[in-house]
């Protein structure tokens, strides 16, 4: 079906905020279809607590491949208990190689208070530079502004909390109706 007959589910803005001992994932609440707004207190940031293991989650994208996704990773830190990083990259590797997974489309923002990393479907697994990511139709705007106020005095969880609020005003796909989760290193 063409775009133009069916325009597809947009939006969402995710970041994540590492500071002083603390990382914030936030998600915005708004999930849109083409120009109408279907939903605005979607929760696009999970806690996952695999084996007692505390990891955060934000996810942008289709909602049932992000769960899909979330899922895998949660076995994948089950099989390996407080690796973070190696979870993330072995469930990479499966999401490019997989010809189901293959198709899902959806970006991950995780942390276990560590490391913060974001997981896409072409097999990267990056760590930020400037302790900061961002993902989704309005992650560019949150991004900048959050980057920017990375000097300041503000904690990790005000930081995202200013930065979302700013991609809000500025991206029609993102609202101020946020879930936040922080976890402590």
């Amino acid at each position: 079906m063409a775009d133009d007959q069916f325009p597809g589910w947009h939006g969402t803005t995710i970041i994540g905020v590492k500071k002083g001992g603390e990382v914030v994932i936030a998600g915005d609440g708004q999930v849109s279809l083409g120009q109408t707004v279907i939903k605005g207190t979607a929760r696009k940031v999970r806690r996952l607590s695999p084996g007692g293991y505390d990891v955060v989650a934000g996810f942008a994208g289709s909602t049932a491949d992000a769960f899909t996704l979330l899922e895998r990773l949660e076995a994948k830190l089950e099989a390996t208990p407080g690796q973070l990083a190696r979870a993330s990259v072995e469930l990479a590797k499966d999401w490019r190689t997989d010809k189901y997974l293959q198709k899902l489309e959806a970006m991950l923002i995780v942390t276990d208070g560590t490391d913060l990393l974001v997981i896409t479907g072409a097999g990267d697994v990056l760590e930020p530079e400037h302790e900061v990511a961002a993902i989704g139709s309005g992650g560019n705007f949150a991004l900048a502004a959050a980057r920017a106020m990375m000097d300041s005095d503000k904690s990790a969880e005000q930081v995202a909390r200013d930065a979302m609020a700013i991609a809000a005003d500025i991206c029609v796909y993102t609202n101020g109706r946020l879930t936040v989760e922080s976890i402590s290193s």
